[in-house]
């Protein structure tokens, strides 16, 4: 019996925090399980040439219409290796993660790419508490904790 290997792949991915603690995700599904759907962050494999921020800000741009400079980025602020599986072939990412912090920003999904079309059914933002709460698919686990811990503070303080 033959193994596949996964495709290597490196990416940009970029935690959109507004000012109310809540991250930006957006909803989707792999067209391989298209009744399966879940919740994921912003972000895509690079491009030729490009850094994982220079992809975090073009995906950040075509994904959900937030035009930023590089400079506002923080981070990477996290980095993880992930496999998964999308249409049939399998992955292993290597994934920079960068914070933006925004106030009121409008989101728009016409700049997503033809499978992104197909595959993103909605964005929503979602509090620490509730990515904890829920049962719902999203990725990464990890997110209630990052969001928590780089969410800008409410308090007093």
């Amino acid at each position: 019996m033959q193994s596949t290997q996964p495709q290597l792949r490196q990416a940009g991915r970029v935690l959109v925090i507004d000012a109310v603690a809540r991250v930006l995700l957006l909803e989707g599904f792999d067209p391989a399980e298209p009744d399966r759907r879940y919740w994921f962050t912003i972000g895509g494999g690079l491009d030729g040439g490009e850094s994982s921020a220079q992809a975090a800000i073009r995906e950040l741009r075509e994904e959900a219409g937030i035009v930023a400079a590089a400079a506002e980025l923080a981070g990477p602020v996290w980095q993880r290796s992930t496999e998964f599986s999308f249409d049939g072939t399998c992955y292993r990412q290597e994934e920079d993660y960068y914070l933006l912090h925004v106030g009121h920003v409008p989101v728009s999904l016409a700049g997503l790419d033809d499978i992104e079309r197909r595959t993103v059914t909605g964005y929503r933002w979602w509090s620490h508490q509730e990515l904890a709460a829920t049962a719902v698919p999203f990725y990464p686990a990890e997110l209630p904790d990052l969001v928590r811990r780089l969410a800008p503070s409410r308090g007093n303080g």
